[in-house]
């Protein structure tokens, strides 16, 4: 046995460690956390300090007895867990699960999996950081008491089985936000003014400053310049320069990633930790820019030999945010001479992404000519401006220009590449001039990264919190992330070339939204709701107070019970009071009045989703009188839905045929619409309207269902109909009434007899079932 146990959190980053360690030292992975609050209400002891009570999960069990033989065996252990908050506690669950002891225990931390870092981790260990812990522990330990107090309201108040979370909260907040500012947007239109001068290579663009409202303004505007003279009136050249952004922090990889490559912040955290696990990358878990002596050395070196001295300047950028967690690095390549790595195409873009950013970041400025041109025009005072820029000095943009989520809204009519060579006093040729009627357009709605910078800049959660948060608000229902069709909308083109104006009205698509963050109706009332009642938790300024207090905590400023009591007496107040007088949130507005019965139509949030209902429960002579019903169909809000849209839902179910002597109807049902056909239901697609739906094309789709179901059936048996062989995502698999069970290895799927898929049903049946697990283990 080894000497030493050094103990990681991942097995990836064990075997890239144990490469680096000679024989006295055994490396193993505790596979994350080793245990965990309980998860009944007595988890934490809110009376006695919020004590905590903590379980080693039934999962966690085996690996946590054998890192406790192998602590025993050992003269020393080591405990390496990533350095930030959550890899501290990591080493103190260790520490206290596996009753190490002080003297044979050492705690060392590292930015980079290399072998110099870790032997120079080695040389220099420490204790665990107490404050570090107790900073994550309180976070973990309001988390747990928000979610625990906060859903059990929202079941009573709006709906079975919902949940909320403190930062996540304030994320749907801002979703929701936005998107009403979106509905209450109006657009206006003004004619944009542009000319273009010249011929072939010679011709620029030039862009009045002003637009016009009115139509009539524009085409005057047009009018008179036929056979007016254009003139250069003035030329200001002037030298630019154009720095480079600095090296990456977790927030800015997110964004970029999400603009330059189309990852998802999820994905983007995940790959980035395969290379970091890896040792191509310094820990991506980080909001600092600093860059150490060593890796600026490195990236002069590289920068000098590979494109020049002159293209290297060095630079130290300060983080400006204050709370910026411990001393790390911000994320850059381990080795600056690798430019690209081995590896799967989402691991090397990835590691470009980060190699380019970081190298470019200790190169020179880029050195540009701009040109402004001021156009007189004779019969106007108004005067038109043409902008050029040449680049002089490609400087950091040899290697990288960082992208911005407004670039293609940027994107300006009066720019030219270049301008063509032009004198004070030139007489210029006009072209055409043209007014283009444009639209002014509402805020943009938040797609993953820019939700993170968002967050970023108003303090609210951690490098470590971002991708959890974004992914929390989507698997819980508030917040869907989805691609919407634009619709068309006319403009206006007039044109002057010669002495002719024409006019024309073209077509634009807009509001076309791709990968964008939208609330759920019942994102939308669980935000009010909380706004009303628990107007601190979704609070932006009192949620990064809270973040601060935990840095304070970090930092030792701060006792961390005494912060936890000052946020939970008054939250639990808050709790107790909205328990015995809120009324229940169900988001109802009311639409108007059937045209036909004059009955009351409105919309509200249901047990199954948002519907629409017409009329109440009225009783008459004995007689009951029930209100109809209709859900909402995708695409559509309780909060934008119109009296007109909703009274076409109740053109549904409808009969749109028959085959094989049976009724085909067209239905919206829980999962969205669906054709029925003989105790048969066939989904329909996305792209079609349940109110379009013909007999043809409902024929279409239950032989298309038909095709893939008989595809999907590998064998059936006459003496249980319930028992099938299927084919799956995952590969064939027996299918018996609601349980799914797997095929053991060398069994081929068309052989097996329906004695055996019973056997192997009932092992399966008297297996303890797992939370999160669809199928019975292999027998």
């Amino acid at each position: 046995m080894a000497k030493n146990l050094l103990i990681v959190e991942s097995p990836a980053k064990a075997k890239t460690i144990e490469g680096y360690l000679g024989k006295d030292f055994t490396v193993k992975s505790s596979y994350g956390h080793i245990r965990d609050l309980v998860k009944s209400d007595d988890a934490i002891d809110i009376a006695n300090d919020f004590k905590q009570k903590y379980e080693v999960p039934a999962d966690k069990k085996q690996i946590v007895n054998e890192l406790k033989k192998l602590a025993k065996e050992a003269d020393m252990v080591w405990l390496a867990s990533d350095e930030d908050r959550e890899g501290e506690a990591i080493s103190w669950h260790l520490f206290d699960t596996l009753d190490l002891k002080d003297a044979t225990t050492k705690r060392i931390v590292f930015h980079e999996i290399t072998k110099p870092a870790i032997l120079r981790a080695i040389e220099t260990p420490r204790k665990i950081d107490y404050n570090l812990v107790n900073a994550q522990q309180a976070r973990r330990v309001l988390d747990r008491l928000v979610g625990f107090e906060l859903s059990p309201v929202l079941w009573k108040k709006v709906k079975p089985s919902l949940s909320a979370g403190r930062v996540q909260s304030v994320a749907v907040r801002l979703i929701v936000d936005r998107e009403r500012e979106i509905n209450k947007f109006k657009s206006e239109a003004a004619f944009k003014i542009v000319a273009i001068f010249g011929k072939g290579k010679e011709a620029f663009k030039a862009e009045l400053p002003e637009r016009y409202s009115k139509q009539e303004d524009a085409e005057k505007f047009l009018q008179d310049c036929i056979g007016a003279d254009f003139d250069v009136k003035s030329l200001d050249t002037r030298p630019a320069k154009r720095s480079p952004a600095a090296p990456f922090t977790t927030s800015t990889l997110q964004q970029e990633a999400s603009r330059k490559l189309g990852y998802s912040v999820s994905r983007t955290m995940q790959v980035a930790q395969k290379l970091y696990e890896a040792g191509h990358i310094t820990y991506m878990r980080t909001d600092s820019l600093n860059l150490s002596d060593q890796a600026l050395n490195a990236a002069s070196q590289e920068i000098i030999s590979a494109y020049g001295e002159k293209y290297h300047q060095q630079r130290k950028y300060k983080t400006k945010n204050a709370s910026a967690q411990e001393a790390h690095e911000a994320i850059r390549p381990t080795y600056f001479d690798k430019h690209t790595i081995p590896g799967d195409s989402s691991e090397t873009r990835l590691y470009e992404l980060i190699w380019k950013r970081a190298i470019a970041s200790q190169m020179s400025e880029a050195q540009f000519e701009k040109t402004t041109a001021k156009i007189s025009i004779s019969t106007r005072k108004e005067e038109l401006a043409a902008n050029g820029e040449v680049m002089k000095f490609d400087g950091f943009l040899k290697v990288y220009l960082e992208s911005s989520d407004e670039d293609e809204d940027n994107l300006q009519d009066g720019e030219n590449a270049m301008l063509p060579p032009l004198t004070r006093g030139q007489r210029l040729a006009l072209q055409e001039l043209t007014a283009t009627e444009r639209f002014s357009r509402p805020p943009a709605r938040y797609t993953e990264a820019s939700l993170v910078k968002k967050l970023e800049e108003l303090g609210i959660g951690r490098p470590s919190t971002y991708a959890p948060t974004i992914s929390t608000i989507q698997n819980r229902g508030y917040v869907v992330k989805e691609e919407r069709d634009g619709k068309q909308r006319a403009f206006r083109v007039l044109t002057l070339k010669g002495s002719n104006i024409t006019k024309e009205e073209k077509t634009e698509n807009t509001g076309a939204e791709r990968g964008k963050l939208f609330p759920t109706d019942i994102g939308a009332v669980v935000n009010d709701f909380l706004v009303q009642y628990f107007k601190d938790i979704v609070d932006f300024h009192f949620t990064a107070t809270v973040e601060k207090q935990f840095d304070e905590i970090a930092q030792g400023l701060k006792e961390w019970t005494d912060m936890i009591r000052s946020f939970y007496t008054p939250f639990h107040k808050e709790v107790e009071s909205t328990i015995q007088t809120a009324d229940k949130a169900t988001g109802e507005r009311e639409l108007g009045t059937h045209p036909e019965s004059g009955k009351k139509v409105s919309v509200r949030i249901g047990r199954y989703g948002p519907f629409v209902q017409v009329g109440d429960s009225v009783t008459e002579g004995g007689n009951e009188e029930k209100p109809l019903y209709a859900s909402l169909r995708t695409g559509q809000s309780i909060e934008t839905i119109t009296l007109e849209e909703s009274l076409e839902l109740f053109k549904l179910p409808k009969k749109v045929g028959v085959f094989e002597d049976k009724d085909m109807t067209v239905a919206i049902g829980r999962f969205g619409p669906y054709v029925r056909h003989n105790s048969a239901f066939i989904s329909l697609p996305k792209d079609i309207d349940p109110l379009d739906v013909t007999e043809e094309r409902a024929i279409e789709l239950i032989i298309e269902k038909r095709k893939k179901d008989a595809e999907k059936l590998i064998k059936a048996f006459d003496e249980d109909p319930a028992m099938k062989v299927l084919n799956g995502r995952w590969g064939p698999y027996i299918e018996f009434g609601k349980l799914n069970i797997k095929i053991p290895k060398g069994k081929e799927p068309q052989t097996l007899t329906f004695e055996e898929c019973k056997a192997l049903a009932a092992i399966a049946e008297k297996e303890p079932k797992k939370s999160g697990k669809k199928f019975a283990k292999k027998k």
